[in-house]
């Protein structure tokens, strides 16, 4: 009687954990570049009581089926569902959206490369190209001074435009890394990502090659998150909860008439 009770509280385990995982999603519903994530679960162990394919007479008979009892539900994975974001444009120069696959590479603070999705870059007081935490691009990408105007095509070419002279000049090129399994990547927040074992190495490459995305100035990778998936979503998990709940609470019961027994 006991396994009721427990196999009710497994249940409620994972199903606040899909909650949880649901909750962030519509948190970042309007996060650059995030991409939702989904809560996968696997059964438990199970009890044999009488094993599948035993022998059942001395004629060579065997049990086709047997008694397996379940103990429950556990947390397999929290998958990141890596579709493409619609884009937005914003009409900011050294805003930049990913169109296809490719991480831009970003250079953190100890000298390691993170990799995001967020093209919403700034520029610092040396010219460098950098995110809203003040993270240079890497390979570093630098606008010189007197520039009147700046051009990121397709292929990731930085180009500017010099006051009183008529030839574009090249400030740098961006590139973008892809890898084997991206739902391997370790996410650290500020929308960045560090590569894992699982995830494999990055490989890195200029836009439009093949395989790679290509690059468009003034726009945004919005997240991909669908809201009204997402509340549906909501709702089941609510409703499985609820009814892990009544499994524990009719085990309860049952449990109450036994030691009510005289």
């Amino acid at each position: 009687m006991s396994l009721t009770l427990d196999i009710g509280a497994t249940g409620m385990l994972a199903q606040q954990l899909n909650v949880d995982v649901i909750s962030n999603n519509i948190a970042n519903m309007t996060t650059t570049g995030y991409k939702r994530q989904r809560a996968e679960f696997q059964d438990l162990l199970y009890q044999t009581k009488v094993r599948p394919g035993a022998s059942s007479s001395d004629q060579g008979t065997t049990i086709p089926a047997g008694i397996q009892q379940g103990l429950g539900v556990k947390a397999g994975s929290v998958y990141r569902i890596n579709e493409q974001g619609a884009l937005q444009i914003t009409g900011n120069q050294f805003d930049i959206a990913n169109k296809g696959a490719g991480y831009f590479q970003i250079t953190l603070p100890n000298g390691d490369t993170a990799f995001t999705r967020d093209g919403s870059f700034q520029v610092n007081q040396d010219g460098e190209m950098v995110t809203a935490k003040g993270y240079t691009m890497n390979p570093s990408v630098v606008i010189p001074q007197g520039a009147v105007d700046v051009t990121i095509n397709a292929t990731g070419q930085v180009l500017v435009k010099i006051q009183g002279q008529t030839n574009l000049a090249q400030a740098g090129q961006i590139q973008t890394a892809l890898f084997a399994n991206e739902a391997g990547l370790d996410a650290i927040g500020d929308n960045l990502f560090l590569e894992t074992e699982a995830s494999g190495s990055a490989v890195v490459s200029n836009p439009g090659e093949d395989g790679y995305g290509e690059l468009e100035q003034g726009a945004l990778e919005t997240s991909n998150v669908n809201i009204v998936q997402e509340i549906t979503s909501l709702i089941q998990a609510q409703r499985a909860y609820e009814m892990n709940s009544k499994v524990i609470q009719a085990g309860d019961e049952m449990l109450t008439t036994i030691t009510q027994m005289r």
